[in-house]
C-alpha cells in the first residue's frame, strides 16, 4: 500500500476539491493505528469521522474557509500539518504580496485579512511553493489546461451589487459544441440568451465577448458573472436585449469531449487561428442556430486583456462585420500586441469613422498594460480615429472588468433599434 507524504496529501486534498478528500492529522503517515488528536479545532464540526489517523472531510464537516465576518474581514483556514510554510497569495492580499499564515497545534493554518472592500477576490494557498485552491471553498476560477486554478471569496456590501443575482427574469447560458474547421478540433461556445428569447420571435443584436489569457469560454460567466450583470441591466432597462457569444480564445480543444488534441504551432498568447475561427466558423454558426441579426450595426465585439487585444484587432480590421468595438485592459503594447499592429492594414480613418459606431476602451491606473493603452489612444488621436478612452482605478483584475462590462454594455446598439 502506498504511503503518502504530508505534502502529497495536501495536494491530493486540493486536487480532489469538493469531493471527499483526505486531510492528514498529526499522526505519522506510516502509523495507520495512530489515534487522532484529542484537541479538536473549532473549525471542524463535532462528529467528524476519523479513520486510520485521518479525518475524512465532507461538505458537512469540512474546515470553515473562507469565513467572512460582519466587519468585512475574511478568515482563511487550511489543514496542512506536514507543511513548514503556508502563505496566501492573490488579489485578496490587496497588492501586498504573499501573506504568511499561522499554524495551530492541530496543523491548521489560519490568517485573517482585511477589512476588505466589497468585491469578489481571488486567492490561493501557497504550500511549499505550490499554489493550491482552498478545498473548503466551492467557488473556483476555471482555467484551461496548464493554468493554475484559484478560489474566490465575495465580501458583500450593505446592499445588493450590480453583479449579485436578484429576483428578476433570468436569461440562459447555453453550451454549444461545434467543430472548428479552421483548427480541426471540437470546441465550446457559451451563449447567453436574454430572458424573453424563447417566448418571442424577435431578432437580436449580438455581442461577441472574449476572455483573457489563461481562461476559457466559461470565464466571463464563472469569473465575471456576465449573465447576472446582463440580467440586472435588462431588468433595470439600462441595456438592449442581446445574444452574448463567449468563445474559447485560445486554440484549444474542448475539455472532456475526446482524447486531447493540441493544435500544432500554437506557442504564443495570441493565436493566429482565432480570428478565422470566429469569422468563418463561429459567426455563421450563431447566425444559423440563433435569431441573430446579420447587420453589422447589430454586431459588437469586446474582451478583456488578451480578449481586449483580440477585440480591438479583429474589430478594426473588420469594420464590415463589427460596428461596436470595446476593450477592457487590452493587452496592447510591449510585450504583447503593438498598437501600430492593431491598425496595420486596416481602413483609413474616414472609412472607420463612418462605419464604427463605438470604439471604446478602458484601463486601470495600476494596470501593467496602462502605458500600452495610452499609446494606442495617442495613435488613434494622431490618425484622427474617433474613440472613447478612459482610465479608472484598479489593476489587471476581475474587479475592474466586471465594472467595465456593466458600464459599457448600456452603450451598445443604442443608435439603431433592431427590427423583428
Amino acid at each position: 500500500m502506498k504511503v503518502f507524504s504530508r505534502l502529497e496529501l495536501v495536494i491530493l486534498g486540493s486536487l480532489l476539491g469538493h469531493s471527499v478528500f483526505l486531510i492528514q492529522t498529526r499522526a505519522q503517515d506510516s502509523d495507520h493505528s495512530a489515534s487522532p488528536s484529542s484537541t479538536q479545532s473549532p473549525a471542524i464540526k463535532q462528529g467528524s469521522k476519523v479513520t486510520l489517523g485521518r479525518v475524512i472531510a465532507t461538505p458537512a464537516n469540512a474546515l470553515i474557509s473562507p469565513e467572512v465576518h460582519a466587519d468585512k474581514t475574511v478568515t482563511l483556514r487550511f489543514r496542512a500539518p506536514g507543511a513548514t510554510q503556508v502563505q496566501v497569495v492573490g488579489e485578496i492580499t490587496q497588492g501586498k504580496g504573499p501573506v504568511a499564515m499561522t499554524r495551530d497545534v492541530d496543523g491548521i493554518w489560519t490568517v485573517t485579512l482585511g477589512p476588505l472592500p466589497p468585491e469578489i477576490w481571488s486567492y490561493n494557498f501557497q504550500v511549499e511553493g505550490v499554489d493550491v485552491t482552498d478545498p473548503s471553498n466551492p467557488a473556483i476560477k476555471p482555467t484551461p489546461p496548464g493554468q493554475s486554478m484559484s478560489s474566490f471569496v465575495e465580501v458583500p456590501d450593505d446592499h445588493s451589487l450590480f453583479y449579485d443575482a436578484r429576483p428578476v427574469p433570468h436569461g440562459q447560458v447555453r453550451m454549444i459544441l461545434y467543430e472548428s474547421k479552421v483548427m480541426g478540433i471540437q470546441r465550446w461556445l457559451w451563449v447567453y440568451t436574454p430572458p424573453d428569447y424563447d417566448k418571442s420571435d424577435k431578432t437580436y443584436p449580438v455581442l461577441y465577448l472574449l476572455h483573457g489569457n489563461g481562461e476559457a469560454q466559461n470565464g466571463w460567466v464563472m469569473n465575471g458573472r456576465a449573465n447576472v450583470i446582463f440580467d440586472n441591466l435588462l431588468a433595470d432597462h439600462k441595456a438592449q436585449p442581446m445574444i452574448v457569444v463567449m468563445p474559447q480564445g485560445h486554440a484549444l480543444q474542448a475539455a472532456g469531449v475526446a482524447p486531447l488534441v493540441r493544435v500544432a504551432g500554437e506557442t504564443g498568447m495570441y493565436s493566429p487561428k482565432f480570428a478565422p475561427d470566429l469569422i468563418e466558423d463561429i459567426i455563421p454558426l450563431v447566425e444559423k442556430e440563433f435569431r441573430a441579426s446579420q447587420n453589422p450595426n447589430d454586431r459588437a465585439i469586446a474582451g478583456l486583456s488578451m480578449g481586449g487585444g483580440q477585440a480591438l484587432d479583429i474589430g478594426l480590421h473588420h469594420p464590415e462585420l463589427f460596428h461596436y468595438i470595446l476593450g477592457f485592459s487590452a493587452a496592447v503594447g510591449e510585450p504583447f500586441l503593438a498598437p501600430s499592429q492593431v491598425l496595420e492594414g486596416s481602413q483609413n480613418s474616414t472609412t472607420l469613422n463612418s462605419e464604427i459606431r463605438l470604439l471604446w476602451f478602458s484601463c486601470g491606473h495600476q494596470d501593467f498594460v496602462l502605458q500600452g493603452n495610452r499609446d494606442f489612444a495617442k495613435l488613434l488621436d494622431d490618425k484622427g480615429i474617433t474613440h472613447t478612452y478612459r482610465e479608472t482605478e484598479g489593476a489587471h483584475v476581475w474587479s475592474v472588468w466586471r465594472h467595465n462590462l456593466n458600464d459599457a454594455v448600456p452603450l451598445l446598439f443604442t443608435k439603431k433599434t433592431t427590427t423583428n
